[in-house]
């Protein structure tokens, strides 16, 4: 008896549309998702983050970029300002660009992205034909580093050696063990 190829058809249609619809994440499809994300958030934030502490690609550095804090953003000390948001966001970077602690990175980048945009992107609205541009892109790096926060940096970084390093070396809990809580299992590959 030959298999029906009416079924198979559908069946074929239905895994397809099964994984278009897939909402669960997967490793690899986490390690998708993050790792451009990461690539993007390095090379933006080390771009300025670089150009405010040393003056690199023709950046202001920390005396330019002091004076517009404090004139234009209005945060003083500028000169604490600059230092702060150029090791946030070039260090933010170098972390990310390693894959360590970069959770805590992300978190530290997206608090530079809502400071910028309250102090001084927001007057300019969301799109701005000025000159001065507006908040898009500070929403843009905003919400990319709170994907980052949200999975992490993916198998390809250093949070995950250390992760399933810290799992192998964690001492076994005893699952009826009163008092003690249990836990969940994580596989291999996951941060």
């Amino acid at each position: 008896m030959e298999p029906d190829v009416s079924s198979q058809g559908k069946v074929g249609v239905r895994t397809g549309l099964s994984l278009l619809f897939r909402t669960d994440p997967s490793v690899l499809g986490t390690d998708v998702a993050v790792v451009p994300v990461r690539i993007a958030l390095v090379w933006i934030f080390a771009y300025y983050g670089a150009g405010k502490l040393f003056g690199w690609f023709n950046g202001p550095g920390i005396h330019r970029t002091a004076v517009f804090f404090s004139e234009t953003a209005h945060l003083h000390p500028g000169g604490f300002f600059a230092v702060l948001g150029g090791v946030i966001e070039f260090g933010g970077a170098v972390a990310l660009a390693l894959g360590l602690m970069s959770r805590l990175a992300a978190l530290a980048l997206f608090g530079d992205q809502v400071i910028a945009m309250v102090t001084v992107s927001w007057a300019h609205g969301i799109n701005s034909l000025s000159a001065t541009p507006g908040y898009e892109f500070n929403v843009a790096l905003a919400a990319m580093a709170l994907v980052i926060v949200g999975l992490g940096a993916g198998r390809p970084s250093l949070d995950a050696v250390i992760g399933r390093r810290l799992r192998s070396s964690a001492p076994p809990v005893a699952p009826d063990a009163p008092g003690r809580a249990q836990l969940a299992h994580v596989g291999p590959g996951t941060a």
